[in-house]
């Protein structure tokens, strides 16, 4: 018996990672039988980030050229990927799987990755803090899968998927707030994982920043005053800063350069607000919940739910509610003090520019001694978030401000743990592993989405084959031209191999796109097909179903001097005479 639980000890943090592989795959059910041609949902950003793998792996493996600079979208301009989130960390996670069965399940495999990586990461955080197997394993878990990651999961969200730093980083992060002696551990755990952290999400890396300087003011201020003038302090701060720097500069560095270049315009106030959070997304359970989401959703507002899933978890909160008023019976109790005011912090940020409840603006009526001078009937109840807005660097591109919620979750997981920690050590040793095994199960109720009943099929058109099969490198066009930044067009030249006008931009439109817009959409006319001729366009692919008289456009189209070269599925393919 003490030979297997010596065995059992060593090999502990294998048995973990063993867990979270089995959980992740009960929790993502069936996905794990489909991995190779199939994604979870319906096509939307998920197929981009198909691509995204797709063309790193050619451009690297094949081509030998900078993946950043993609030329043959949004042709003949060209557009670099820093005008949507790169993620070079995640790439690279799904490379291997790339170069073994392909893009599709390369990123299948890397979206998995995260809950397996992100649960480890808060189980290591939580016994390094409690040294504690069972509350480790319960913040581990409640931090894997909590409904954030599955509705970015659902949705195809592979940056943001990439939650497995965080742990890392806030341990590396704490102990150098707490460390009383020099250690190069917590200086490298906290660098090397902020570089990660840009490496995953220009999102992510800028919130954590901005969290990070206000907990350490914080700290500072009202914890631990005496640090102010510590030379350890400051020096194992400054040294994971130079630490971090070169992955951070690496991270980003395409996206300095579109600012510089004016190319990442500010966002305008009512796109903050649609993506600004409101106090009751924290409360209110997934849509997606086995038992009870389906109800949610039709007695709450949940327009916005896939940013505004940012469900903390009954089990979960409980757990950090007992970590707090337990926090002065813990060597932790600093700890527990900051992550309450960083995850406060964080949530005020989450809520965007101005006050919202249930998805909607809270306004307040105009008090009658200022109507004289305050035209209009009601204001908005502004929050922090409109300064930063205003005057700190670069916040104003951002469009989703509910993201700062994620740290939220990072911290009540974290908390939990702590919380779980405290409460099984009130059990009797007989019953500690039955306790623990209840709260498990009380968070796979609080979190489970159910079987995954909606795939959709990742695989090439007919016109992508026979286009394909065609000689010569001429450009595609694809109309209407409203298709053009779908994602799943930009999927499709990793088929052709040809160039193609369009490509992705829901994030910033690029000038040509922008330019051409107006004009191709009056297609078929004069001026839409000369102005594909002057891009270099061969292969005008145009949509059946989106024209209700196909012989009439045909007609139309051969009187602006095109003909047609084939059709293909529900494809038309024009081309110009010679």
């Amino acid at each position: 018996m003490d030979t297997v639980k010596r065995f059992l000890s060593k090999t502990s943090l294998l048995w973990v990672i063993v867990y979270f592989i089995l959980m992740t795959i009960f929790m993502t059910w069936p996905l794990v039988t489909r991995m190779g041609n199939s994604i979870v949902g319906q096509l939307g950003d998920n197929i981009y980030f198909v691509w995204m793998i797709g063309w790193f792996k050619k451009a690297l493996f094949d081509l030998h050229v900078n993946p950043f600079n993609v030329w043959f979208l949004n042709y003949p301009e060209g557009w670099s990927l820093a005008y949507t989130e790169i993620t070079p960390a995640q790439i690279l996670i799904a490379l291997p799987f790339s170069l073994i069965g392909g893009p599709t399940l390369a990123y299948n495999a890397a979206l998995l990755i995260t809950f397996v990586l992100s649960g480890l990461g808060m189980y290591i955080w939580v016994r390094h803090l409690t040294g504690r197997f069972d509350a480790a394993l319960i913040a581990g878990t409640i931090f894997a899968f909590i409904p954030f990651r599955f509705a970015h999961f659902l949705i195809g969200h592979l940056n943001l998927s990439g939650t497995q730093w965080f742990p890392f980083y806030f341990m590396g992060f704490f102990d150098l707030l707490e460390s009383k002696k020099w250690s190069w551990k917590p200086i490298l755990l906290a660098g090397i994982s902020l570089g990660l952290i840009g490496l995953t999400s220009q999102y992510y890396l800028y919130m954590a920043l901005i969290l990070s300087a206000f907990m350490v003011i914080f700290y500072l201020l009202f914890i631990e005053r005496g640090l102010l003038k510590s030379r350890l302090f400051w020096k194992g701060m400054g040294y994971s800063a130079v630490v971090a720097l070169p992955l951070v500069l690496v991270a980003i560095a395409p996206y300095v350069s579109l600012v510089n270049q004016g190319a990442m315009p500010d966002r305008n106030l009512g796109i903050l607000e649609m993506y600004s959070a409101s106090p009751t997304d924290f409360i209110l359970p997934s849509t997606q919940h086995f038992l009870w989401g389906q109800w949610i959703g039709a007695h709450f507002n949940r327009d916005m739910w896939v940013e505004g899933t940012l469900y903390i978890g009954l089990v979960s909160a409980l757990l950090g509610l007992l970590a707090w008023f337990k926090r002065k019976d813990q060597p932790y109790r600093k700890l527990i003090v900051l992550m309450l005011w960083g995850g406060i912090f964080a949530l005020i940020m989450a809520m965007g520019i101005d006050f919202h409840w249930l998805g909607q603006e809270i306004t307040m009526q105009t008090p009658a001694f200022l109507s004289r001078w305050v035209h209009r009937a009601s204001f908005p109840i502004l929050l922090p978030g409109y300064l930063f807005f205003r005057f700190f660097p670069l916040y104003a591109k951002l469009r989703s401000l509910m993201r700062f919620g994620v740290f939220v979750l990072v911290f009540s997981s974290a908390a939990a743990g702590l919380g779980s920690a405290w409460l099984l050590k009130k059990v009797g040793i007989k019953w500690q592993a039955a306790a623990a095994l209840l709260i498990l199960v009380l968070v796979f109720i609080d979190f489970y989405p159910g079987p995954y009943k909606q795939f959709a099929d990742v695989k090439a058109r007919p016109v992508d084959t026979w286009l394909s099969a065609q000689p010569g490198q001429g450009a595609v066009i694809q109309f209407p031209f409203s298709m053009e930044q779908d994602q799943e067009q930009t999927y499709y030249t990793l088929i052709y191999n040809k160039p193609y006008v369009g490509g992705f931009f829901n994030a910033f439109p690029p000038a040509q796109y922008n330019h051409i817009t107006p004009l191709m959409a009056n297609f078929p006319d004069q001026q839409s097909v000369t102005l594909a001729r002057q891009l270099g366009v061969q292969y005008l692919v145009v949509a059946q179903n989106a024209y209700p008289d196909t012989n009439k456009l045909q007609q139309e189209c051969e009187g602006l001097g095109l003909y047609l070269a084939s059709t293909q599925g529900d494809q038309m393919v024009f081309e110009f005479k010679q």
